[in-house]
């Protein structure tokens, strides 16, 4: 076997895993709400709970010396809650609201990445050995994750899209990145960042479609319950994806 592919931290980019970010990042909208809201904790408590539990989980993820699909995919949901109320707080606490708060925290992944090329001469999103490159890697995560909740309900409140129109418009813009992908030579890391932001507001907004009042524009399911239904679904997800890839793993460690 291939000992790069043994090293690697994280998961090869599939469709498989992109279909599990988006499930993450609904879970995040829906937990995070759901802690926030209906459990009554507030954004500035439900921020450090859920901070809390990713400097737990990220710790434990880059003392693993392998990659673990459900430590890893942990982490994810954990920057995902994080994002959910660390933006809430931002906009609606501190009042600085969806414009701007987009703007700070996209100036926030900016110079994450910006930072991790100069430090490590180059962005690795499918290869991730260093210490180096997985401390920028679950960073860059935890800041575009809250990003992508505040462009979410940017898109969904002040446009005035609701949060069906503000679904659709992400998974069109997410298709579209999937064809540059395609037929054009598009610098990847790029690519990725690109979609990694965008799967979370596509996230945010099907987690606020299921979650909302029917007057808001929602389905009005509770939060608790969808959050462990999603949940559910993200989990047999990633066993059924983690299964999908060890089959042509194992094929080429037998012709090794």
């Amino acid at each position: 076997m291939n000992e790069e592919n043994v090293l690697s931290k994280v998961p090869q980019v599939t469709l498989w895993f992109w279909l599990v970010k988006v499930l993450a990042t609904t879970v995040g909208e829906t937990g995070g709400d759901a802690l926030s809201m209906t459990l009554n904790l507030g954004y500035a408590t439900s921020t450090l709970v859920f901070l809390a539990c990713f400097i737990a989980t990220v710790a434990a993820q880059v003392r693993a010396r392998r990659y673990h699909s459900a430590l890893y995919w942990a982490v994810v949901v954990a920057t995902t809650t994080v994002g959910t109320t660390a933006s809430d707080f931002m906009d609606r606490s501190l009042g600085l609201g969806y414009p701007r708060s987009s703007l700070l925290l996209l100036g926030g992944v900016l110079v994450m990445l910006l930072a991790w090329r100069r430090v490590a001469g180059s962005i690795q999103v499918d290869h991730v050995t260093s210490r180096t490159d997985e401390t920028f890697y679950w960073l860059t995560i935890l800041v575009s994750n809250t990003l992508g909740t505040a462009l979410g309900d940017f898109v969904a409140s002040t446009t005035g899209l609701g949060f069906e129109g503000g679904a659709l418009l992400f998974a069109g813009l997410l298709a579209a990145l999937a064809a540059i992908h395609l037929f054009t030579s598009a610098p990847r890391p790029v690519l990725f960042w690109a979609a990694y932001v965008l799967t979370r507001p596509l996230g945010a907004t099907l987690g606020d479609t299921l979650t909302k009042s029917h007057a808001e524009g929602g389905l009005q399911l509770g939060r608790i319950t969808s959050s462990l239904v999603i949940a559910a679904g993200m989990i047999l997800l990633v066993v059924v994806s983690t299964g999908q890839m060890r089959v042509p793993a194992m094929e080429r460690a037998g012709e090794d």
